[in-house]
């Protein structure tokens, strides 16, 4: 069964979004998404590899 990688509910309580990482594959709920748009930093421990980037200017 999968798991959101940040909260850990499973695909039986909400619905996932897949999310294909360096060659692996995660889940993630639609509520933790803005965590990994708009402060990466907060996964990436439970992303091993993900480099965190400064923020782009605009």
């Amino acid at each position: 069964m999968h798991t959101c990688l940040n909260c850990d509910r499973t695909e039986e309580q909400i619905p996932l979004l897949n999310l294909n990482f360096k060659g692996g594959e995660q889940h993630i709920c639609p509520q933790c998404l803005p965590l990994l748009i708009h402060k990466p930093q907060v996964l990436a421990e439970k992303l091993p590899g993900m480099e965190v980037t400064p923020p782009a200017e605009h």
